[in-house]
């Protein structure tokens, strides 16, 4: 079977899972591409689309005969951006992630398997994202071992929408204790989109890490 890997954005934190996705489905005997732009996507069977930040056209879809994308949420519900930081941010530890076909329309096509991520309420964002790396990793392995017995399951229920964050979102609130806002800091983005807090006319920056981390 000939696969495309894409992800759109050579400084994403999936990269290194969608390496490991892309051995082991080589282990398997599948012919295996792993690419970070549209423009590279080549004419097979199936093309992963993960972590990607830009919409993919219909004339890029039609090089495969499935198009597969895999998001954080228990669609048709979270459709959008930054599903998993929004579900911590309310207090969610258990995330279902939906592996669906993409379609012309913004995560609307149908299913073929859902699964649940279990974090911990200690769990800060890249420990949160390296479980679930390993899950995506998991269910694309399992879609390709279904094969044509997996079938798509139309979405069916309420939807709704996460935007996109901003900069703002990034605030934290001096007023309120750290206890407050702690699932705000478990999805802090130490290196991209730091904490902060304006305090006498200065900005200040918040990183956040655990004694104990060992990666």
């Amino acid at each position: 079977m000939i696969i495309t890997i894409i992800t759109d954005n050579i400084n994403s934190w999936f990269i290194p899972f969608g390496e490991i996705l892309q051995k082991e489905l080589q282990k398997k005997g599948h012919i295996v591409y792993y690419v970070t732009d549209k423009s590279e996507i080549k004419k097979g069977e199936v093309c992963f689309i993960l972590s990607c930040s830009k919409i993919i056209e219909e004339e890029y879809l039609k090089l495969n005969k499935h198009n597969i994308v895999v998001h954080a949420s228990d669609l048709p519900a979270g459709k959008g951006f930054s599903p998993l930081q929004w579900q911590i941010l309310e207090g969610k530890n258990e995330i279902i992630l939906t592996l669906f076909e993409a379609v012309k329309k913004v995560d609307a096509g149908p299913f073929y398997i859902k699964r649940k991520l279990l974090i911990e309420s200690t769990d800060l964002l890249y420990e949160s994202r390296k479980k679930m790396g390993n899950l995506i990793v998991n269910m694309c392995i399992e879609y390709i071992e279904q094969g044509e017995n997996i079938k798509p399951i139309k979405q069916i229920g309420e939807e709704s929408f996460y935007r996109k964050r901003k900069r703002e979102d990034d605030e934290i609130d001096i007023n309120k204790t750290i206890k407050e806002q702690f699932n705000h800091f478990r999805i802090a983005d130490n290196e991209k989109f730091p904490l902060y807090f304006e305090y006498l006319g200065e900005k200040y920056i918040l990183k956040i890490y655990k004694e104990s981390a060992d990666d």
